[in-house]
């Protein structure tokens, strides 16, 4: 075992237990490192709080995210792949740890469905309460101690070299990934893969909302970004008409005009999704809005009016036959 280093940090010691290879990691910001951890209390029974590998899965951070817990950042990153550190940290580090150990004790115990990494968003709202469910981690919270954190490198990835998820993007990075989601999108939707074409313009429109939560509701770069979001939806409700999923549609175009009553894709969504549901008199409404908006929308109103007037003959052609075999 080396000798105890001191990071050039304040109340950190570290000790190297196994060297690592190669050089240190170029850590970039957007990196995604991955590594086992077990973080255990200072006393006489060193005794454990939590350990990585008793779950059966690696941790992983993005460097430059904002981590909960913002020292394990500055102790990653001391490190080499596969080298295996012990790190005592005094407790002007270790404070927020308990609300960490509560976040990764209930991702393992299947009660949130995204993995082992953890989002900032919430933080505030824990402190509020008064248990953390878990004794152990309600005692440290209120005699917050030092504590060991015995550390694995197990790899450390570019942003380049792997999926970044949305919530994983800076702001600027969520606008740039919206017209690629937003292309992509639509290539899949001419290639007939309804499912994937949604899912892309989902996460492009988690991207916006995200995006639009920092602005004031319906000042000029609010009202850009709904612009944007409801083009986005409405493409997602092209999809749900290919998928049948009409109630869906009518949901989502309905709330779209209740906020915004000039959009004209949105009426002739609504009417398409009505007519495939029988609502006649609504699809014919949403259809005479249409032509009232937009004149040059004629002659795919009349082909809707024609497709609605035939499918509504059949129908009543069938429950003619229908009554016709009863009486019979």
């Amino acid at each position: 075992m080396d000798a105890a280093l001191l990071l050039n940090v304040e109340g950190v010691k570290k000790t190297i237990l196994h060297g690592g290879t190669g050089d240190l990691p170029n850590f970039i910001t957007g990196s995604r490192v991955t590594f086992h951890f077990r973080t255990t209390k200072c006393n006489e029974e060193r005794t454990v709080i939590d350990d990585s590998k008793q779950v059966g899965q690696p941790m992983h951070i993005i460097i430059g995210n904002m981590f909960k817990l913002e020292v394990w950042e500055i102790l990653l990153t001391s490190m080499r792949v596969s080298e295996v550190a012990e790190f005592w940290c005094d407790t002007i580090h270790t404070g927020v740890y308990p609300i960490l150990s509560r976040s990764l004790r209930q991702l393992a115990e299947g009660k949130d469905p995204t993995e082992w990494h953890v989002h900032t968003c919430g933080l505030a709202n824990m402190f509020a309460y008064h248990t953390l469910g878990y004794e152990d981690l309600d005692e440290l919270q209120k005699e917050p101690q030092p504590l060991i954190f015995v550390i694995e490198l197990l790899q450390v990835e570019a942003p380049s070299e792997y999926q970044r998820e949305t919530w994983n993007l800076s702001n600027n990075e969520k606008m740039q990934a919206v017209p690629v989601l937003h292309g992509e999108g639509n290539r899949l939707f001419k290639l007939g893969r309804y499912e994937a074409a949604s899912a892309k313009y989902q996460e492009a429109i988690v991207c916006l909302r995200n995006l639009q939560t920092k602005e004031k509701p319906w000042e000029v770069q609010w009202l850009k970004l709904e612009k944007m979001i409801n083009t986005l939806i409405l493409n997602y409700c092209q999809c749900l008409l290919k998928k049948e999923e009409y109630y869906e549609v009518l949901e989502h175009t309905g709330d779209i005009l209740r906020h915004h009553p000039g959009i004209v894709k949105a009426y002739y969504l609504r009417a398409r999704a009505h007519a495939e549901v029988w609502n006649e008199a609504e699809a014919k409404a949403d259809l005479e809005k249409v032509l009232e908006l937009e004149p040059s929308m004629r002659k795919a109103v009349h082909r809707e009016l024609r497709l609605l007037e035939s499918r509504l003959e059949e129908k009543r052609e069938e429950e003619r036959l229908r009554c016709r075999n009863m009486l019979g």
